[in-house]
């Protein structure tokens, strides 16, 4: 390739030239909105510490799941990507060996949303004019290393960059929230946010989840030896994390199971767990009891309930053991809502305080289950399409599939969902250019007006996101 890589200012908007004009009209009025971030994992010590990010492989590669286990489809280890060793093999510590193999391997990311994003960043962000390949790898490393350096290229100043009004972190329900404090301090407090994820701590049959109560019950300053002090230290926690200014929780369950036990069977169950002799079956009827007390806590303290489930974690042992959780090669399943949610919404789904926003990774029940259920309770949003859906087809599936039941208004607007910090732009810009399209298609089938296409980008890239995720009161 001879000539100078770079990116064309249609990319992922229709392929028609009538849609494709009225497309480029409604991006233009979302392109240079600030970004909304409510769902996310950068974790908070990057801005909290606000130091560098230390080199390429590091900020792109290493973190970056998308990308390590598209590489490691084709043939690579992921130590040999950084992420840790095993028995067998030590980790490759050399960075810019790490950045040689991903360079190596950049075709594999032909047609996927993470070329998408790894390309707009390159040559968007770092003025990168190569497209990388082992032969580019070592002049692409320098180039991104030498901008890594500068002084401005700080998580904190990034976010100026970056044009992020304010960006949610995910935090441990135990989680001290110190840099959070640090952060407030600093006046940050309103835009880096935290987010309760209580996971560790309702799965009571995983092998930490003693540990998780430990550092509950630390965290929470009550010592948690009964189901009621449990709930008690909970209650606590989920108090410190609104003071701190957090807007929701966080649940990533295998299941969407949201059947109450009664305070008998659950206070049973939770003393099994402590003793050791909680079944699988027991730990998974608790588990659905948990979410419809976290929906209950909700009502209380204002409290967005995030859902997001069906992902079988850790499917391959091997990794699972070698690297710890969100390491063995995670993997959808088929996931069922409307008997699941059915406890939850009935008891819930029109309280005036309560807001849960569902999202999935089974884009069959978007026009089944879950778009009917959002067209009709108050309190229900549907989630933008999140991890293996963030994908422009999988992303026009889902308007085409929900948005003639549930309508714009009921929906979240965009989450990027990620760590790769350096991605997060570009994830906002690839949805607002398929928005756009689709809106665009809308009005030159005269189903919109333009002026209503126009407005409606701006809710789903902006408005919506800010009311999906009210602040407590």
């Amino acid at each position: 390739m001879s000539d100078p890589w770079t990116l064309h200012p249609d990319r992922a908007l229709p392929a028609d030239p009538t849609t494709r004009g009225i497309a480029r009209e409604i991006y233009a009025a979302t392109r240079d909105l600030p970004i909304v971030s409510m769902h996310g994992h950068v974790p908070v010590e990057w801005f909290a510490q606000d130091s560098s990010f230390g080199d390429p492989a590091q900020l792109f590669v290493v973190p970056d799941h998308y990308l390590t286990r598209m590489l490691v489809s084709q043939g690579e280890t992921l130590p040999r990507l950084g992420v840790g060793s095993t028995d067998t093999e030590q980790v490759e510590t050399d960075p810019r060996e790490i950045w040689r193999r991903f360079c190596a391997g950049w075709r594999h990311f032909r047609g996927t949303p993470t070329r998408y994003w790894l390309e707009h960043a390159l040559v968007e962000i770092f003025g990168v004019t190569q497209r990388p390949s082992a032969e580019t790898a070592d002049a692409i490393y320098d180039q991104v290393a030498a901008r890594i350096a500068e002084p401005g290229f700080r998580p904190r100043a990034l976010l100026d960059e970056f044009n992020i009004e304010v960006i949610a972190t995910t935090d441990a329900a135990w989680a001290p929230l110190e840099d959070h404090r640090r952060l407030a301090k600093d006046g940050y407090g309103d835009r880096v946010l935290p987010t309760f994820r209580p996971d560790p701590l309702l799965h009571v049959d995983r092998a930490t989840w003693r540990d998780e109560i430990v550092l509950l019950a630390r965290a929470a300053d009550h010592e948690v030896d009964s189901y009621d002090d449990y709930l008690t230290a909970l209650r606590a926690q989920r108090r410190a994390f609104v003071e701190a200014g957090a807007r929701a929780t966080d649940h990533g369950h295998l299941a969407a199971d949201t059947t109450p036990l009664d305070d008998a069977e659950a206070r049973r169950i939770f003393d099994a767990a402590l003793a050791g002799t909680v079944t699988a079956a027991e730990a998974e009827a608790f588990s659905g009891h948990m979410l419809f007390q976290m929906a209950a806590m909700s009502t209380e303290d204002g409290l967005v309930m995030q859902l997001h489930p069906g992902v079988l974690r850790n499917h391959a042992t091997a990794p699972f053991a070698a690297f710890g959780p969100d390491k063995g090669y995670d993997i959808p399943v088929v996931t069922e809502f409307t008997r699941s949610l059915r406890p939850l919404l009935d008891a819930f789904g029109h309280h005036p305080g309560f807001r849960m926003i569902a999202f999935t990774v089974d884009e069959d029940v978007y026009s089944r289950e879950l778009a009917p259920l959002a067209g009709v309770y108050p309190a229900l949003r549907l989630g933008a399409p999140w991890w293996f859906l963030d994908a422009p087809d999988a992303m026009r599936r889902f308007r085409e599939a929900a948005t003639e039941t549930a309508g714009f208004s009921n929906m979240s607007g965009f989450v990027d969902d990620t760590r790769a910090f350096c991605s997060i732009p570009a994830r906002h810009d690839l949805a607002r250019r398929i928005d756009a399209g689709y809106l665009g298609r809308l009005v030159a089938e005269h189903r919109l007006d333009l002026d209503e296409a126009a407005e409606t980008a701006v809710d789903l890239a902006y408005r919506l996101p800010q009311a999906a995720y009210p602040a407590p009161r």
